[in-house]
């Protein structure tokens, strides 16, 4: 249950910020506009920065309104199972941000769905945990597929 999201952004208002002049008339004193140049590779750096991670809360909420709409939910079952996948996806963060191989994450990551699909199971009624398992080998398939 890994989701990834990215934003990006734009400097063209610290180049407005600054405009086209140097305090001398557009010209640094030597004949050619070098500040003007410099200014414009320092505003290339920002424009690559990471993205912004979206909240665990923020995605537990999609994830339960999912949930929500496939099993029926009642509301003490959505507010349960938003902690549930907010602590899990808060663990998985930390475990990514770990010093461990790709193969040691794979595993933490495994456990921990397990455990989260444990947690899950717990709070729902009969009808629901069949759904829920059903649903659950539908996204690992997709997973699956994509893999090959």
């Amino acid at each position: 249950m890994i989701l990834f999201c990215a934003f990006t952004f734009s400097v063209n208002t610290i180049a407005a910020q600054y405009g086209n002049s140097n305090g001398y008339g557009g010209n640094n004193g030597y004949g050619n506009n070098r500040s003007q140049s410099q200014m414009g590779q320092m505003n290339q750096t920002p424009t690559q920065s990471a993205p912004k991670p979206v909240p665990a809360e923020k995605t537990a909420e999609k994830i339960v309104a999912y949930y929500k709409k496939e099993l029926n939910l009642d509301s003490l079952q959505e507010v349960v199972l938003t902690n549930i996948f907010t602590k899990s996806l808060k663990t998985q963060e930390t475990v990514q941000k770990q010093e461990m191989s790709d193969e040691e994450k794979l595993k933490e990551f495994t456990v921990l769905s397990e455990m989260t699909d444990l947690k899950v199971l717990e709070i729902l009624n009969k009808e629901q945990k069949a759904k829920f398992q059903i649903l659950n080998e539908e996204r690992k398939s997709k997973i699956a597929a994509r893999k090959y």
